[in-house]
C-alpha cells in the first residue's frame, strides 16, 4: 500500500518535525514526509530537513497579508503532492480558507491536555492552577483555535519545584513520542477495515427503519422490520480474493454497474456472486474517498428496498 504523503510546517528548531521524519523511516511506516515548510527562512529545522534530503520551502510572513501568505504555503504543499499537513511548532494562526482546504487532513501538536489551556503559555497556566499533570495533545485543526477533535494525549507529571522551562522540557519529550504514533494511526484509517466498518455502520443505521444483520459471515444492513426487512448494503473485507475493502450496494441497472466499473475501476468493482444480482462494490480503501458519495449510495440502495412508510417523507422532500 502506498504511503500517505505528509507536509510538515514549522517555525523554529523543528524537533517535532524530526521526530515525525525519523519515525517515518521505520520499516512499514504508513507515511512519508514530502515537504518541510516554514514561515521563517532562518528556522533551524529547515537545515535538518535539507540534510536528510527532504524538500523544503520557506517564505517569511513579514510584510505579507495573511491570506496571501497562507495561499503561498498552500500552493507549495500541493505542489509537493501532500495529502496531509502536520503542524509541528508552526507559530502562525492559519486563516479559515486554508483550514477548510485541509479539513480532516491537518493535525497539530499542542502542549497541554486539551481542552485545558488553549493558545499560548500552557505550562504557566498548568503550574498556576496547581495541576497534578501537564501534557500534550494531538488534534485536528479547525477554524476555532485548538478546538478540533483530540486524537491522542500524553500526561506528564508536574514535579515539586517545576518551572515553565523544566515542565516544557519533559512535555517536549512526550510530544516526540505522541505525534508520530497518532499521525501513523490517523493516516492508516483509510486502510483499516475496523475503522471503515464503523463509518459505514454509522451511515447505514442513520437511515430510517434499518438494522444490522450478518450475511455470509459479513456485516449487512436491512431496511424494514427484523422479520421481513431486505438487505440494502453489505460490507466486504477482501472477500473472495478481491484486494478491496468495499461497500456493496444496489446499482440502478446492470448497465450502470458495468459502465461504472469500466470507467472507474479505481472506485468500483463487480463483486463475486453479488455482482450477478446487480450489486456494485464501492471501493473504500482508496485515496480521495468521498464519504458524502458513500452516504448517497447507501441512501439510493436503501430507497430501492425500504417500505413505502419509510420512504414517504423523503419522497415528499424530493418534490421541493
Amino acid at each position: 500500500m502506498a504511503k500517505a504523503r505528509v507536509a510538515v510546517l514549522i517555525s523554529g528548531s523543528g524537533t517535532n518535525m524530526a521526530a515525525l521524519l525519523y519515525a517515518s523511516r521505520r520499516a512499514g511506516s504508513a507515511y512519508e514526509i514530502v515537504l518541510v515548510a516554514s514561515n521563517d527562512p532562518a528556522a533551524a529545522g529547515l537545515k535538518l530537513a535539507e540534510a536528510e534530503g527532504v524538500p523544503t520551502f520557506a517564505l517569511s510572513h513579514r510584510g505579507m497579508d495573511r491570506a496571501a501568505h497562507d495561499a503561498a504555503m498552500d500552493a507549495a504543499i500541493r505542489r509537493a503532492g501532500a495529502e496531509y499537513v502536520a503542524l509541528a511548532g508552526y507559530m502562525r494562526v492559519l486563516g479559515a480558507e486554508f483550514v477548510r482546504g485541509w479539513k480532516d487532513r491537518m493535525l497539530n501538536i499542542h502542549p497541554s491536555l486539551l481542552p485545558r489551556y488553549r493558545g499560548l503559555h500552557t505550562h504557566r497556566s498548568a503550574l498556576e492552577a496547581g495541576d497534578a499533570h501537564g501534557g500534550c495533545s494531538v488534534h485536528l485543526v479547525t477554524e476555532e483555535l485548538d478546538a478540533g477533535e483530540v486524537l491522542g494525549q500524553t500526561k506528564v507529571a508536574i514535579m515539586p519545584g517545576d518551572t515553565e522551562a523544566s515542565l516544557a522540557a519533559r512535555v517536549l519529550i512526550a510530544e516526540h513520542q505522541l505525534f508520530p504514533r497518532v499521525l501513523e494511526e490517523y493516516v492508516s484509517r483509510p486502510n483499516d477495515p475496523a475503522w471503515l466498518l464503523e463509518r459505514v455502520r454509522a451511515l447505514a443505521l442513520d437511515l430510517p427503519e434499518t438494522h444490522e444483520r450478518e450475511s455470509h459471515g459479513a456485516p449487512g444492513w436491512r431496511a424494514g422490520s427484523e422479520k421481513s426487512g431486505k438487505f440494502f448494503a453489505h460490507f466486504s473485507d477482501q472477500h473472495h480474493g478481491t484486494p478491496h475493502i468495499s461497500l456493496l450496494v444496489k446499482a440502478a441497472s446492470m448497465d450502470e454497474l458495468e459502465g461504472l466499473v469500466e470507467a472507474q475501476p479505481h472506485a468500483y468493482h463487480k463483486p463475486a456472486y453479488y455482482g450477478a444480482g446487480g450489486w456494485i462494490g464501492v471501493i473504500l480503501n482508496r485515496p480521495g474517498l468521498d464519504w458524502n458519495d458513500v452516504a448517497d449510495w447507501l441512501q439510493r440502495s436503501w430507497r430501492a428496498v425500504a417500505p413505502k412508510s419509510a420512504t414517504r417523507l423523503l419522497d415528499v422532500a424530493d418534490e421541493f
